[in-house]
């Protein structure tokens, strides 16, 4: 008789030590989401200071390099902007923070 406490003991163990597992776990999951949304800033607007009307013939390229911007900043304060449909009269972002 005391053999099937023991197994049973033991089965009580491992069973509350798997449920603190999967909490352990869930709670962690839920810290390091709530972590990323504070210190990451997902959702970032970009900010524009000054804007350029695309004129026949422009590219993003020519108005990089008019402007001196490189491609990366050029891209991170024009989020949404397909540069192989750019079309005359758009406004482009040539002065900004991303």
């Amino acid at each position: 008789m005391v053999r099937a406490n023991t197994n049973r003991d033991t089965s009580i163990f491992f069973n509350l030590v798997l449920i603190f597992s999967l909490l352990l776990f869930i709670v962690s999951m839920a810290e390091s989401r709530t972590l990323d949304a504070v210190f990451l800033k997902p959702n970032s607007t970009p900010q524009c200071d000054t804007v350029f009307g695309v004129a026949s013939g422009d590219s993003c390229y020519a108005i990089t390099q008019q402007y001196k911007l490189t491609t990366e900043i050029f891209d991170s304060i024009n989020p949404n902007i397909n540069c192989d449909a750019l079309f005359v009269g758009q406004w482009v972002c040539v002065a900004g923070t991303a």
